[in-house]
């Protein structure tokens, strides 16, 4: 009877202490997207996400691993969430269903993800301690979008150039998201995407 009172309490330890790293990472995000690096302190984020100092230092010794963590937690999140509303689009002509999964591709760079990322990304380059977590963190980031890309689009790699132009579908819908970071830049990005979709779907 110990034994199970004692293994209960330690899975109930183990699940607050989920809930409280869930807690401080989407605050981190939103702390990121509203008030930007300089603006997205521990002790703000602690605040938000309604945990104690304290706490928060137990799972996060520095902001750097904090913020790390929060984009990639983010990261993981809006995979799934793509992957998900890739399989609307798995009936569609070939044609439109590029062009859809192009678009899929470019808002999830377009969301609260790219934002907390490029804020991450800034910061980063003055800064060398956070450098050093930033950059094997968007590695993979960048790694698990480009097999996600290439699998949406039913990309055969071992061709002559399709590599490269799932790469450049990447580095453009990137672009474009830092294009609409000041203004809105949907009906010019909508344009873009659908002239490209057809390139891409030559190339592939």
């Amino acid at each position: 009877m110990a034994t199970d009172t004692g293994q209960r309490e330690s899975r109930r330890q183990a699940d607050r202490s989920r809930e409280t790293r869930r807690k401080l990472m989407e605050a981190t995000v939103e702390c990121l997207v509203e008030r930007g690096w300089a603006g997205t302190t521990t002790t703000v984020v602690a605040e938000r996400a309604g945990v104690s100092r304290g706490a928060q230092l137990h799972h996060f010794r520095t902001r750097g691993e904090l913020v790390a963590a929060a984009v990639e937690h983010l990261g993981a999140e809006s995979v799934l969430d793509l992957k998900e509303r890739a399989e609307q689009v798995h009936g569609s002509t070939p044609g439109g269903r590029i062009t859809a999964v192009v678009e899929l591709i470019a808002d999830f760079y377009a969301s609260d993800l790219f934002t907390a990322a490029l804020e991450l990304w800034v910061a980063a380059r003055t800064d060398p301690d956070l450098k050093t977590v930033v950059v094997p963190l968007e590695a993979r980031l960048g790694r698990e979008t480009h097999r996600l890309a290439v699998a949406l689009l039913d990309a055969d790699e071992s061709k002559p150039g399709v590599r490269e132009a799932v790469q450049i579908t990447l580095d453009l819908v990137r672009g474009l998201a830092l294009a609409n970071q000041l203004t809105d830049d949907g009906k010019r990005r909508k344009r873009i995407i659908g002239h490209w979709a057809r390139m891409l779907e030559e190339s592939l």
